[in-house]
């Protein structure tokens, strides 16, 4: 009976002489949730600031503030495709350079006779080196380019381990990916720093570098890195929904944060889900991926 009738004389002792410690975890408690608060009032804030805000102010004057014509490389994907029907709807002229010229002679028609503006398709394949850019620089000479947007396509047809590609495949994502965006971009900057405007597209990592030499001579860099994008042969559901947009959707939106963000989703559900994806253990992300893509 003693014993029982200790305990709570024991329990109290115990507490009271850790209260100390106690109010210590409270304290770093309320710090660190504070501080996720703050972090997620601020990631709510960027994302109405990047996505929403610029598509309910008044449309921007893309051709009298970066320029008069417009560079899009690997011009055959989806993406590249919408953002030249884009930046065509606001008054801009297109330039076309893609490895197959044939397969666009009907986008450069629709183009040119929905939006009444000239557009110039060029066949390059950067595999041949650099006689690949006299074209190039005898069609961008003495024009106002402003926008380079280079839709680079590093994705495999099937999805499969890095070892089992060929040689030939890894230098041809390498002429016609790297390369060829490197290049481009090489021949229109000079003209747009001289000029004082323009903006640069990457849907890669390349910008970096490019944002802080050019950025103080008026050329906005921007590096785009969008989530699952429905392409022309994707079924109306999931993979044209939310999380999935169609290309005109994609690109209108992502035509929105141009001088707005240097690095940026493009799409607000994809920002979504790089926050998420964040906030997962990586071994959950990775899984996920492998599933996705159907590989082990």
């Amino acid at each position: 009976m003693a014993a029982v009738d200790s305990f709570p004389l024991l329990y109290r002792e115990i507490a009271r002489s850790c209260s100390c410690y106690v109010e210590t975890l409270a304290l770093v408690g309320a710090v660190y949730t504070a501080s996720k608060a703050v972090t997620l009032l601020r990631d709510c804030y960027s994302l109405i600031r990047l996505h929403f805000i610029p598509r309910l102010v008044s449309t921007k004057d893309l051709l009298h503030r970066y320029g008069k014509w417009a560079i899009i490389s690997g011009a055959s994907g989806v993406i590249a495709k919408a953002y030249a029907e884009e930046l065509a709807r606001h008054g801009v002229c297109i330039i076309l350079i893609t490895t197959d010229a044939t397969s666009l002679n009907d986008t450069v028609r629709v183009i040119s006779e929905t939006h009444g503006v000239e557009v110039v398709l060029l066949e390059a394949d950067f595999c041949h080196g650099a006689l690949t850019c006299k074209p190039i620089k005898d069609v961008i000479k003495d024009k106002d380019v402003g926008f380079v947007i280079n839709c680079l396509n590093y994705s495999l047809d099937v999805p499969r381990g890095f070892h089992e590609i060929s040689e030939d495949e890894l230098w041809q994502i390498v002429n016609n990916g790297v390369s060829s965006a490197t290049l481009i971009t090489h021949l229109a900057l000079p003209g747009m720093a001289e000029r004082r405007r323009g903006a640069v597209a990457f849907f890669d990592h390349l910008s970096h570098a490019l944002r802080y030499e050019y950025g103080h001579r008026g050329v906005f860099v921007q590096s785009l890195l969008p989530g699952n994008v429905s392409s022309e042969r994707d079924d109306a559901g999931i993979l044209s929904g939310w999380l999935s947009p169609q290309p005109h959707v994609y690109a209108r939106h992502a035509l929105s944060t141009l001088g707005v963000s240097h690095r940026t989703t493009g799409y607000w559900p994809h920002t979504l889900q790089v926050g998420l994806v964040r906030c997962l253990p990586e071994w959950i992300w990775v899984l996920g991926s492998r599933v996705m893509c159907g590989t082990t």
